[in-house]
């Protein structure tokens, strides 16, 4: 039975609301300051070419296709970008079916379109074949609730390059262990 005293909407409007908690970003969502969350990335890249500039590009995905990029299975080896008609794909990528999807799953290896401006498309293109560079995606990530491709111009690098690469890492990584006090093997 309701009150109609005023003594009695005083209480119940005096009384402090339960405080509901929060749910906690799970892991479907990126990291709660905003920051991207790597779902791959193709260190093969660093090492076969010299990357000269990197773009980011939206990527345009088919249902499930999402789902399955979220859980991280994309492999991004052996995989590069293809223009074809003033538009972007990328090629050779695998995104793994995904695990609850039925049987309007997507295809694995199929050709995907980058969403870039005109302009990169354009500048990207015209470099690939006036210089002999080529595009390759170098990671994929969550950019909010956005699946993103991290791509770059590159050139190949030939066999004495890769040698001269391991080198310089190897020396530098003896020159921290000796910084850090590792004293060698002796």
């Amino acid at each position: 039975m309701a009150t109609t005293s005023k003594e009695g909407r005083d209480r119940r409007q005096a009384e402090p609301r339960p405080i509901r908690p929060t749910k906690p970003a799970g892991p479907r969502r990126a990291s709660p300051d905003g920051a991207p969350r790597t779902l791959a990335s193709n260190r093969r890249a660093h090492h076969d070419y010299h990357i000269l500039e990197s773009f980011e590009a939206g990527i345009q995905l088919q249902g499930t296709e999402v789902k399955a990029v979220r859980t991280g299975k994309v492999q991004l080896k052996d995989s590069f970008v293809e223009f074809r008609a003033g538009q972007a794909f990328l090629v050779g990528a695998h995104i793994s079916p995904y695990s609850h999807g039925n049987r309007e799953n997507h295809l694995p290896e199929r050709p995907r379109r980058l969403l870039l401006k005109r302009r990169q498309i354009e500048r990207l293109f015209g470099r690939t074949l006036l210089k002999g560079y080529t595009v390759v995606p170098l990671s994929v990530y969550l950019k909010g609730n956005w699946v993103k491709v991290e791509i770059a111009l590159a050139q190949g690098k030939k066999l004495y390059d890769k040698r001269e690469t391991e080198k310089r890492k190897e020396l530098d990584r003896e020159a921290a262990e000796a910084v850090k006090g590792g004293g060698g093997r002796w």
